[in-house]
């Protein structure tokens, strides 16, 4: 089972980090979705260096899949989900990458 996660002071020490702590949030928002799947998909490491690798693009597709993600979490449990996927590839369209991970953190922690 995943751990919840304090957003606040995830969002504080990428801040005060310069986005360090936030390359490890994405690792662990990766990963903990994917435990939350039961399904061994790409992990957070391999992730993250395929988003540095592909100067970001990977980070559109991880966005995305995110989303998906997660509507099959909900699904499997018999919850309500939409398309969060789309939700979550336009906020990093628009450069709102640290409100993904707010958003994709607190549903995780709901899931938790």
């Amino acid at each position: 089972m995943i751990q919840r996660k304090n957003i606040a002071l995830y969002v504080i020490l990428s801040i005060v980090t310069c986005g360090l702590f936030g390359l490890y949030w994405f690792v662990c928002l990766t990963n903990d979705a994917n435990e939350l799947l039961g399904a061994p998909e790409t992990s957070g490491g391999m992730a993250l260096i395929l988003t540095i690798v592909t100067c970001g693009l990977y980070g559109f597709y991880w966005s995305y899949k995110m989303g998906e993600k997660l509507d099959r979490i909900k699904t499997a449990r018999g919850q309500y989900s939409n398309n969060s996927g789309v939700l979550y590839l336009i906020l990093f369209i628009v450069g709102a990458g640290i409100i993904n991970y707010i958003l994709l953190q607190n549903e995780l922690n709901k899931l938790a």
